[in-house]
């Protein structure tokens, strides 16, 4: 199983980025995949989940109307597509399917 994130950056407040994930080694498109992020300091926490054929999406309140997640199941892949950035949003941000995780990738929002 591989899971590997990509698309991080420095990010001024206000602005957009978007994040993928690659897997492999399971079957992606039968799999719920999920956003989480970790600040300095603080745990771990859920930011998105998308169902395996994406019609059903799950937000944390602190990022819904701002973040959206999607997929695309030909290409193995899930996104995360960030607008109105806080500062708030840094964190380190990792892909997830039950009992796998990617390696994460960071996203700092400074002006």
């Amino acid at each position: 199983v591989q899971i590997v994130e990509s698309g991080g950056g420095l990010v001024q407040p206000g602005g957009s980025l978007r994040i993928s994930c690659v897997a492999s080694g399971f079957s992606f498109s039968s799999s719920y995949m999920t956003w989480y992020r970790q600040a300095p300091g603080k745990e771990r926490e859920l930011v998105a989940g998308i169902s395996s054929a994406g019609g059903r999406t799950d937000y944390a309140d602190s990022v819904k109307g701002r973040f959206t997640i999607s997929r695309d199941n030909a290409k193995n892949t899930v996104y995360l597509q960030m607008n109105s950035l806080k500062p708030d949003d840094t964190a380190v941000y990792y892909c997830h399917r039950t009992y796998y995780w990617g390696q994460g990738t960071q996203v700092t929002v400074s002006s």
